[in-house]
């Protein structure tokens, strides 16, 4: 089974005053949130989480990625800092877990997750 990856951007929703942040981005917290649940997830050793500092997706804070060898990569914006949303990242992974190419149609993704791709990047 290929290596798979949650790309966690921490600095999404990051409060920024004179170029310095202030206080904890939404992005850490929706992290936190995430990982909170992925201690439980029967995939976490499979499917460790990454936090990263920027997925360039600034305009469409909180952003998460699904990334593993020889499957299409999914870069989700717009999340809201929700636990129900942090449990539709991980069900959406379980998802793309099971699928050879890692498709994932719009039709089986959990509703936060319908109109959040921001890019569906082919494997190489």
């Amino acid at each position: 089974m290929s290596k798979h990856a949650i790309f966690v951007c921490t600095t999404c929703a990051t409060v920024w005053k004179d170029g310095k942040p202030q206080g904890i981005s939404g992005g850490q917290r929706f992290l936190e949130q995430l990982q909170t649940m992925h201690s439980d997830w029967e995939l976490r050793d499979r499917f460790p989480i990454q936090e990263v500092k920027c997925l360039s997706a600034c305009s469409h804070h909180c952003a998460v990625s699904f990334a593993a060898n020889d499957k299409y990569t999914y870069v989700f914006g717009d999340l809201q800092i929700l636990p129900e949303t942090a449990a539709a990242v991980l069900t959406c992974a379980s998802q793309y877990y099971a699928k050879l190419d890692g498709m994932l149609p719009w039709s089986e993704r959990p509703e936060p997750l319908k109109k959040s791709v921001l890019a569906r990047i082919p494997p190489l």
